[in-house]
């Protein structure tokens, strides 16, 4: 059976760091009271104003090329993740697909929140499925430093800027994207959104006195969500595919919170030993913190390792993914048989 497999995974994450200790210089906050309800203790900054979401996209899209040992031109599909588009339009799929050079692909952006990668993922995994396509790009990529109101001491400790790619092949050997669950809920979607911007609330001088054009969040209504939905939907994938919590490799959870990742593990039945965790270092950079697990961890993943990805996020967006990995550290190429099984199966 023909499965969509990750065979290469790219980052990019800003140089400057936010500390803890910079925001307790600009709200009325702390590193105590971040690390203990957050667990964050950083996060990366994209400061230069001349670079936006679909820069940090290209490079990590870059990085994927390299590592895998491909021109850009072998590129068939770009499907962005973000809710911090350059601008409404283009899309910026199309920005990434200029700068990189994949002359043969076409692309669009995805909008879920935190679940866009996720979203995403199961998307590009039905184009390899269909047979038409043969290399897809996935791509998670927020600037949330561009919509977080750093005078509101709830949110502006939680967010970072980064980016992380996958690239999606053809796998007949039992390795891949073997099943998803996705959902979505939009009869909360006032809990965690940005109210400013849309044809809603076009920009004006009102919108920008309203402070319309940064990120909302009610934090407890949505924390009781998130713990709800990501933890139901890791053990209903588990269900769905006969995993026990010793069938599990690993857990590749958004970073959201640490109670929540704490939470997702309990109900999955696993040990945290078994959980990738970067939320210290980036804190919670919305499309992105999938992929860049994917890449912090890469290394210790082997072949046919079982990973459960989870996922919460405003609209509300909630998934979870059975992935069964296709390659052994980050060498990051199809292993030789592989190719031979595809030769062969074509």
């Amino acid at each position: 059976m023909l499965h969509a497999a990750i065979t290469a995974v790219g980052h990019f994450l800003p140089e400057d760091r936010l500390t803890n200790a910079d925001l307790e210089q600009m709200v009325d906050t702390n590193d105590e009271w971040i690390r203990s309800r957050t667990g964050i203790r950083e996060r990366r900054i994209l400061r230069d104003e001349d670079k936006a979401t679909s820069f940090m996209a290209t490079e990590a899209a870059r990085e994927v090329l390299r590592k895998r040992g491909i021109g850009a031109e072998e590129i068939d599909v770009i499907i962005v993740a973000t809710v911090t588009p350059d601008m409404f339009f283009p899309a910026t799929a199309c920005l990434v697909q200029a700068q990189i050079g994949a002359t043969n692909a076409w692309g669009f952006d995805l909008s879920a929140a935190c679940s866009g990668f996720l979203f995403a993922l199961s998307t590009g995994a039905r184009f390899i499925e269909s047979g038409r396509y043969d290399k897809v790009l996935v791509i998670g990529a927020d600037k949330m430093s561009s919509i977080v109101d750093y005078t509101d001491r709830n949110t502006c400790v939680l967010f970072g800027d980064g980016a992380g790619a996958v690239l999606l092949e053809a796998d007949v050997a039992g390795n891949g994207i073997l099943d998803t669950v996705l959902h979505t809920d939009g009869s909360n979607w006032d809990m965690l959104c940005m109210k400013g911007g849309g044809s809603l609330n076009p920009s004006s001088h009102e919108t920008l006195d309203k402070r319309l054009h940064y990120l909302h969040q009610e934090g407890r209504a949505v924390f009781k969500f998130a713990v709800e939905g990501m933890a139901g939907v890791a053990g209903t994938i588990m269900e769905r595919n006969g995993l026990s919590g010793e069938d599990v490799h690993y857990l590749i959870p958004h970073q959201a919170n640490q109670r929540i990742i704490d939470a997702t593990a309990r109900r999955m039945g696993i040990t945290m030993e078994k959980v990738t965790l970067n939320i210290e270092r980036y804190g919670n950079t919305t499309a992105a913190t999938i992929p860049l697990c994917l890449y912090d961890w890469e290394g210790d993943f082997r072949r046919g390792d079982n990973l459960v990805l989870a996922a919460f996020g405003g609209g509300f967006t909630w998934g979870a993914a059975y992935v069964k990995w296709a390659y052994d550290g980050s060498t990051m190429a199809v292993p030789a048989e592989q190719e031979e099984v595809l030769v062969a199966a074509e």
